[in-house]
C-alpha cells in the first residue's frame, strides 16, 4: 500500500517510499507506524510480515536493508520484538546505517549525528504513540554534517576495507 509524500516530511522522504518490515513480534507496531505514515501522506513499501504467525526476522530485515543498500530506497523502518535482531541484520549490508532507537533523543541523534538510513524499533518495547513520535523526529531531523560527516567517512572506509580484505587479524594480548 502506498500514498504519495507531501508536507513537512517530504524533505526527508521525498517522492520515494519508505521501506518497512517486521517479524511477528513487531507486526502490530509496524502496522501502527505504517498507518501513521500513510495518514501523513508518505509513501510506504511494506516488505512484510503480514501477520502475527511466527516468522524469522532476518528474512524481513534483509529485504529492507538490501533495498537501502542497493540504493533502490533511501530509507526504511524495521520492527522486531526488541529491535536488536533487526539491527544486527540491517547493519550487515554495505552503506546501511541502522539505528536502534528507544526514545526521541536517540532518534534525533541517529539522524543528526549518524545519518541513520534505517530506523529500528522494538515492538515489545515501545507503544504506538511513542513509536510514532520517534518516527516523526527521525524523519524531520536533518543530518548535521561537519565533524559527523568525517566520522561517517571513517566508518565507510572501515566497511570498504573489511569487505575487500576481511577483518583485521586478532592482536595478541598485551
Amino acid at each position: 500500500m502506498e500514498a504519495k509524500g507531501k508536507g513537512k516530511d517530504e524533505a526527508r522522504a521525498g517522492d520515494e517510499p519508505l521501506g518497512i518490515a517486521s517479524d511477528h513480534a513487531g507486526y502490530a507496531l509496524k502496522e501502527s507506524i505504517k498507518k501513521d505514515l500513510l495518514e501523513r501522506g508518505l509513501r510506504v513499501e511494506d516488505f512484510g510480515s503480514h501477520g502475527e504467525e511466527s516468522v524469522d526476522y532476518p528474512d524481513y530485515g534483509e529485504r529492507v536493508a538490501e533495498a537501502v543498500s542497493s540504493g533502490r530506497l533511501k530509507s526504511g523502518i524495521l520492527v522486531c520484538g526488541s529491535g536488536m535482531g533487526m539491527a544486527m541484520v540491517a547493519n550487515k549490508f554495505p552503506g546501511v546505517r541502522g539505528a536502534l532507537c528507544h526514545d526521541e533523543e536517540t532518534a534525533r541523534l541517529a539522524r543528526e549525528h549518524n545519518d541513520a538510513n534505517i530506523l529500528i524499533v522494538g515492538g515489545r518495547v515501545l507503544n504506538g504513540a511513542l513509536a510514532s513520535r520517534l518516527v516523526r523526529v527521525w524523519l524531520e531531523t536533518p543530518f548535521a554534517g561537519g565533524r559527523h560527516k568525517r566520522r561517517l567517512e571513517k566508518i565507510r572506509a572501515i566497511e570498504e576495507r573489511t569487505m575487500r580484505e576481511g577483518p583485521l587479524p586478532r592482536r595478541p594480548e598485551e
